[in-house]
């Protein structure tokens, strides 16, 4: 019997693992980082180990360090998690080895399914269906060139030793095959430690849908049912749900037939996931196996009233499956959405830093995973994952309401997060009504990063956006001790620019992809009045292609009534509105009929194109990470987007290119050195018109 576990992982997994180690009465040792030091995980288990430094290679990937951690505290078990060393067989080896149970496969089975040419050669033989491509050992540029020409383009790129969306390109024609190639070998290497890659025909349109299998010592293998994960962005998932809304329950009977023999056909134990791609007509394709528990493993939990992690800890104590596969009925449907630290309107760059505010709604079918809480830092080291949000329900109708119920009751502020988008998600019609792809982000990528099309909800967040800089301006004066005068909401007069240093500021509404700026004229008695300047897309200049002068100006009787120091009521009319928000620098987070966005007030824009000294903020690390790639050399002259770095963070990597031509003057950084956020990578000299 297992009676000390140690958690190899960080964040929500490690408490979800913690959680069921309390209710077997286990105890749980936690290990950190030194990026980790103050999580709930460090806190709430029985005692914590430190391994090291923040980056993953020196503490939660050294695998000395975790076994130095379990044998000097009586550990019995260690649980992977996912991630990190999850499925690295010689880290199963080693823990066999030492003496300490690894819940999780066999090595062999980890190795089986962990070189994916070789896992598709062993499906192919096991009668698994397998899509078209090359799985070759030879790797030169000249081979994977005639390869990719023989299976034919668009294909994907993929490596061997990948999982998780690392390591995958796709091409769509051979010009394009040299640097998706360089690309995804250096990815690869970086997170397996293995740069080898496949090449696999890519299907456009097809449904990313997976089978949890589980199997014991004993000869037992089950399937638990589907996973839906069609909603991906970058290769990796953001929205899953279970049952999916493509299969029948003949094509479910075949594809859970083809996972079982996928996990006999390598001997496998414990819990696993069988992904598969399947196209319209019901064709699938064996995509890769998962040899560990799943992110998204929650949804399968609650519909069919099971706990997966205390299942692999009996799994591993050596005891039978106290469940048959005819036993196993799924009830009701369950949606996952991941909410990750990350900015959809700047392509989704990470977003790091502390975590002002972390709430979330509770009620009947809710459930959130989180390894977080408010004040936690969110680290540049690990992947963007800050929570899983999870809604069950009777139907899938009910289940889609709880989850916007849900979605409209969180709130996350002091860094950007792609909540806004699974809100988009959820109410785009397609999503709603079941008929959706893995080409669903990309198709409606600009609807789903567009304010809501709704002018009235846009006026009261304009209005909402002012009053809060109101609440702002009187709390900033109350803290400076000066008399803070009449209310704004009181005065007869106009709204002073030396009273209110509101006066003559713009403040941007962002939905994420587009805003609106706005600027305070004047404050009443009960009302704003406030000018519409223009809307504009993000990443183009104020009144270039794309921005529209709107130039309106707006008057709306409207009244702040605060009730805590970051919530209150809106009054406009008869109608009291309840308004949350926060505040830091220049960022305001408000979130107002359920609907998230984010303000940024600042001083009065410019109506001319910026200039090059505003367009060098581009040339600056938009977050902690390190130096992949310079393809640009001092001296060298370059045209407006031409790639000048790549910077590696947060487990993905962002291209750096020139916001105008200019003359490369210096390179801050080699390859392999770290930068901060704001560091100037490369200072470029504008070329004379």
């Amino acid at each position: 019997m297992i009676e000390t576990l140690l958690i190899a992982n960080r964040g929500e997994i490690a408490l979800r693992i913690l959680r069921t180690c309390r209710e077997m009465g286990i105890r749980a040792v936690a290990v950190y980082s030194d990026a980790d030091a103050d999580l709930p995980i460090v806190h709430q288990a029985d005692w914590a180990v430190r391994l090291g430094a923040a980056p993953a290679s020196e503490s939660y990937l050294d695998m000395e360090k975790l076994l130095a951690a379990a044998l000097g505290n009586g550990v019995d078990a260690i649980h992977p998690g996912y991630g990190f060393l999850s499925e690295n067989a010689a880290f199963a080896e080693l823990c066999r080895e030492r003496g300490v149970v690894f819940i999780g496969p066999p090595p062999e089975a980890i190795r089986a399914m962990g070189d994916k040419a070789q896992a598709k050669r062993r499906m192919t033989e096991a009668g698994v269906p397998v899509l078209p491509g090359y799985l070759g050992a030879a790797q030169d540029a000249q081979t994977l060139r005639d390869e990719a020409a023989r299976v034919g383009y668009p294909l994907l790129l993929k490596a061997v030793a990948g999982g998780g969306g690392r390591g995958i390109r796709l091409v769509e024609r051979d010009a394009d095959l040299p640097a998706a190639l360089e690309s995804a070998r250096r990815e690869a290497q970086g997170a397996f430690k293995d740069g080898r890659v496949m090449i696999e025909k890519y299907l456009a349109a097809p449904h990313h849908v997976e089978f949890q299998v589980l199997a014991d010592t004993h000869g037992t293998v089950l399937h638990l049912f589907e996973r839906e994960c069609s909603v991906q962005r970058r290769h990796q998932k953001i929205v899953e749900e279970t049952p999916s809304p493509l299969l029948t329950p003949e094509l479910r009977a075949r594809m859970a037939q083809a996972a079982v023999t996928a996990a006999r056909s390598i001997g496998y134990v414990g819990a696993g996931t069988v992904e598969f791609l399947v196209e319209e007509g019901g064709g699938f394709y064996f995509l890769e196996m998962n040899t560990r528990l799943q992110v998204e493993h929650p949804i399968t939990e609650m519909t069919l009233g099971v706990d997966l992690v205390r299942m692999q800890i009996e799994v591993a104590e050596g005891r039978p499956l106290a469940v048959r596969q005819e036993h196993l009925r799924p009830r009701g449907h369950a949606i996952e959405c991941r909410l990750n630290a990350e900015d959809p309107g700047r392509n989704f760059l990470p977003s790091v830093g502390p975590l002002r505010a972390l709430e979330f709604p509770a009620g009947a079918g809710l459930r959130v995973d989180t390894g977080f809480a408010p004040g936690s830092e969110v680290s540049p080291h690990y992947d963007s994952l800050l929570a899983k949000l999870v809604a069950w329900g009777t139907d899938r109708g009910e289940a889609l309401r709880r989850m916007r119920a849900l979605l409209a009751g969180s709130q996350v502020t002091g860094i950007a997060t792609n909540l806004p988008l699974l809100q988009a998600i959820l109410a785009h019609p397609e999503f709603a009504e079941g008929r959706y792809s893995t080409a669903f982000i990309a198709a409606h990528l600009d609807a789903l990063l567009a304010p809501p099309d709704d002018p009235a909800l846009l006026q009261e967040q304009l209005l909402a956006a002012a009053a809060v800089e109101v609440a702002l301006s009187l709390e900033r004066r109350r803290a400076d001790s000066r008399p803070a005068g009449p209310s704004p909401w009181e005065r007869t007069g106009g709204w002073g620019g030396a009273t209110h240093p509101t006066l003559g500021r713009t403040f941007t509404l962002a939905g994420t992809a587009h805003t609106v700026e706005i600027r305070v004229l004047a404050a009443g008695p009960g009302e704003l009045r406030l000018e519409v300047a223009r809307e504009a897309v993000a990443g183009q200049a104020p009144g270039g292609p794309g921005a529209a002068g709107v130039a309106q100006t707006l008057v709306q009787a409207c009244r702040y009534l605060p009730r805590t120091p970051r919530s209150g009521l809106l009054e406009l009319g008869m109608a009291r509105l309840p308004l949350r928000w926060d505040a830091e620098g220049e960022r305001r987070w408000l979130t107002l009929r359920g609907v998230h966005c984010l303000v940024r007030a600042q001083p009065p824009s410019r109506n001319e194109a910026p200039a090059a000294g505003e367009l060098a903020e581009r040339l600056k690390a938009p977050l902690p990470g390190k130096v992949v790639k310079v393809a640009v050399e001092k001296g060298q002259r370059v045209a407006a987007g031409d790639l000048l770095v790549i910077l590696e963070a947060m487990k993905m990597e962002h291209k750096i290119s020139a916001p105008y031509p200019g003359t490369v003057r210096h390179l801050r950084f080699r390859e392999g050195d770290l930068a901060n956020r704001d560091d100037l990578l490369v200072e470029l000299e504008p070329l004379e018109a």
